[in-house]
């Protein structure tokens, strides 16, 4: 059987993903590929007369149950055309299952799931990757607009550009615990945010990337930190080629566990090829037998959280350093500004020095 990935393309509303998906098509069917792309399901039944704010609680409980059941069966049915297909194909999805759960109560999502015998960590296990277009309503308000969607309800004033940013954040958490979650940034330049997301979908289909530094600062915390993802880390490297690192981590969440193996080999000076599994916890404690013996095991705590379109992780490490706090953006590109949160003081900036790659921490001194 082939082996087709299901890509997400998600996030709040005015992120970008309807000229998105031009481009991807655009893009890699120039390569050779085959773009099968399945439409957001929500906005077909908004356009077909259903509404989120109808005072009809049996017609609101249907039209998710309804949404649901098709989002499933149109991905299942675009999967069954890319098997056939001769062509190198790809299923890039105009949101997924889980965006329905954040605009739900907890209850209703756990009763609506249970009838299609499905579970939130199955439903994110039916894709290979998550790509997360932040809402142009943080930190790009002056590209916010409802031109491109006639049936969005966050309107463009400072009440609906706030109601984008919450529900930004939460289809962000929605699709917590996922792999390969990445989370888009805004920028000036919106074909840097689309270069991105080609970037992480050619990661994704195994194409040789372009080595990029993420920016990386030693840190101190002085106030609250905003609405937060936080996640306990547990990171152990595996013996491998002297070209090639070979990572495996666990994730712990809100109860739930994540097991990630990642491979990631330097191909040439300035490219790099990336693949990541996810692997179950039998799959995990076996392969913790290839431990690399000169490294010791790494353990941290990870807060997740976007500030003004960007989005930051901030790790306090455990071991085998306790007294290390590491701040790194993701998708800022050179000679742009980074939104520093007020309450972050920077200690020093470490982009790019070897000494605190992940891979170097590790090493047993």
């Amino acid at each position: 059987m082939k082996d087709i990935k299901r890509i997400v393309l998600t996030g709040g509303p005015c992120a970008g993903k309807t000229t998105a998906l031009v481009r991807i098509v655009e893009y890699f069917s120039n390569l050779g590929f085959k773009v099968f792309t399945v439409p957001e399901v929500p906005t077909m039944y908004s356009q077909g007369g259903w509404s989120y704010l109808t005072p009809n609680p049996d017609l609101y409980y249907e039209g998710e149950l309804a949404i649901l059941q098709t989002q499933l069966a149109l991905e299942d049915s675009f999967t069954r055309l890319a098997e056939v297909c001769t062509k190198p194909t790809f299923i890039v999805c105009d949101r997924g299952t889980m965006d329905i759960s954040a605009y739900i109560a907890p209850e209703m999502w756990k009763d609506i799931t249970g009838k299609c015998g499905t579970s939130s960590n199955d439903l994110r296990k039916r894709y290979d990757a998550v790509l997360h277009l932040v809402s142009a309503a943080d930190g790009a308000e002056q590209y916010y607009t409802l031109a491109t969607n006639s049936a969005r309800y966050e309107q463009a004033n400072e009440e609906g550009l706030q109601l984008a940013r919450d529900l930004d954040k939460k289809v962000n958490r929605a699709w917590t615990g996922h792999p390969h979650l990445r989370v888009i940034n805004n920028h000036d330049d919106f074909d840097t945010k689309l270069n991105r997301v080609i970037m992480e979908i050619g990661n994704v289909l195994g194409l040789p990337q372009t080595v990029k530094e993420e920016r990386v600062y030693i840190v101190e915390l002085t106030g609250e930190l905003p609405e937060c993802v936080e996640s306990e880390i547990t990171q152990t490297y595996l013996v491998a080629d002297p070209d090639c690192e070979v990572r495996l981590r666990r994730r712990n969440w809100d109860g739930e566990v994540v097991n990630v193996h990642k491979t990631k080999k330097r191909i040439s000076a300035t490219e790099v090829l990336e693949t990541e599994r996810q692997v179950s916890n039998a799959l995990y404690e076996s392969l913790l037998q290839q431990a690399d013996p000169y490294r010791a095991t790494i353990r941290k705590t990870r807060r997740s959280f976007i500030w003004k379109g960007q989005y930051f992780e901030i790790d306090t490490f455990h071991a085998p350093l306790d007294n290390l706090v590491m701040l790194q953006t993701k998708g800022v590109e050179v000679g742009e500004q980074v939104n520093m949160p007020p309450f972050i003081r920077v200690i020093e900036d470490v982009t790019g020095n070897p000494e605190y790659y992940n891979y170097n921490i590790a090493l047993r001194r």
